[in-house]
């Protein structure tokens, strides 16, 4: 009896009349589109985090939720996050997550999480835009904008 592998296949479709393809100029940009997105019943409530990925042209393929966690925090599985972004063939991406209390300062969690993650993107030649909080009264901090990235 021969031994069977599993197949695995990989597919992506565009939607041509999507709501996205915006073009992203700032990190003004992508905190408007991020919050239009986000559920407004729980964002006070748990931290999300989220990826939005990007073509060449800094156009929105789309926004990705990675993980949902508890109060004060949520888990990113890097394996999850990069089979997303590579299976969209994304060459972009802009990080994202909220803190329900508010405070707009990114923790030193923060910081290492974001730090990984580009370390890896590099590996794949995927740029790491921007990494964003995103506040209940739709303030943001922008890590690049403060020259953390």
């Amino acid at each position: 009896m021969k031994d069977k592998v599993n197949e695995i296949q990989i597919s992506y479709k565009e939607r041509v009349k999507s709501p996205f393809w915006k073009k992203i100029n700032s990190s003004q940009d992508a905190n408007a589109l991020l919050f239009e997105h986000w559920n407004k019943n729980t964002i006070e409530l748990h931290e999300t985090f989220k990826v939005m990925l990007l073509n060449n042209s800094n156009k929105v393929k789309g926004v990705f939720q990675v993980s949902q966690g508890g109060i004060t925090g949520t888990m990113v599985d890097l394996r999850i996050l990069f089979a997303v972004v590579l299976k969209t063939l994304s060459v972009a991406i802009i990080l994202a997550h909220n803190h329900p209390s508010g405070k707009l300062l990114p923790s030193e969690a923060d910081k290492r999480i974001t730090e990984k993650i580009k370390k890896a993107a590099t590996l794949f030649d995927i740029k790491v835009l921007d990494h964003l909080i995103i506040t209940p009264n739709e303030e943001y901090y922008s890590f690049a904008d403060n020259c953390l990235l």
